[in-house]
């Protein structure tokens, strides 16, 4: 689905140089789940950027499906932090806003928009407006409109840090559910360890600016994952403890 070749990024402006990814090598198959984990300002966010097109690389190539990616790209679905909803529009309406700006089929994105609004249990808030859901409710509908235009990846970037500790497990298993009903291919951006382990069919881990890739594994957790038994689990414990091994050290 994805590649990733030697991708390096700098920014600079009159006062500086920053120097945010090197030389970051990765594949993503298609309907894989990849983590990536990494310290604040390590370039995980440019990371995803570059993937979606929204920022050029200074070195090195990524392509989607075999094709380069040179600019923003519409097969491509997006979850930022936020979930920056218009507070004019009711959640089915911010869902559509999707099909608008791409002009997508009316008939084809209402259909569409139902079947994911009962996908993610917002069934009963379609006419519900921004300041009436909760956090979790609004990145319920962010993730539809992520979702409307049906793309070949789905990026998220640290799409549930603003949510209290039971919000982001209930967002956690919610996703998690998605991903296994729909068999989309993502990539997560998080700062969470727990989140990466029980999202994950597979974690990256970065290292401090400039970003690279200091370790890669697969999440040999088979199965549908309940949450509470899987953080329990031997294998979770020992790859949340790797994890953390790698962010407190920094290096391989």
């Amino acid at each position: 689905m994805v590649a990733v070749r030697s991708v390096d990024v700098t920014f600079r402006t009159r006062s500086r140089t920053v120097h945010a990814l090197s030389g970051i090598d990765m594949t993503i198959a298609p309907g894989e789940f990849l983590s990536i984990a990494g310290p604040s300002g390590c370039g995980k966010s440019t990371l995803l950027r570059v993937v979606a097109g929204l920022t050029r690389t200074s070195a090195g190539q990524v392509t989607l499906r075999g094709t380069p990616v040179v600019g923003p790209r519409r097969d491509v679905g997006f979850v930022f932090q936020r979930a920056a909803l218009l507070d004019w529009r009711d959640a089915r309406g911010n869902i559509l806003f999707q099909a608008e700006m791409r002009g997508l089929p009316k008939a084809w994105a209402r259909r569409r928009a139902d079947e994911l609004i009962e996908i993610t249990g917002l069934t009963g808030f379609e006419k519900a407006m921004p300041f009436e859901l909760s956090g979790g409710m609004q990145q319920r509908v962010s993730l539809c409109r992520a979702l409307l235009h049906e793309p070949d990846l789905l990026l998220m970037d640290e799409p549930f840090g603003a949510l209290d500790a039971l919000t982001r497990e209930n967002m956690n298993v919610e996703l998690r559910r998605i991903w296994e009903a729909t068999g989309m291919t993502v990539m997560l951006v998080t700062h969470s360890v727990t989140e990466a382990v029980y999202l994950g069919s597979r974690a990256i881990v970065m290292g401090p600016r400039p970003g690279r890739v200091i370790e890669e594994f697969p999440i040999g957790i088979p199965g549908h994952r309940e949450y509470e038994p899987t953080l329990e689990s031997p294998e979770f414990q020992r790859l949340s403890g790797r994890i953390r091994g790698l962010l407190g050290s920094g290096a391989g």
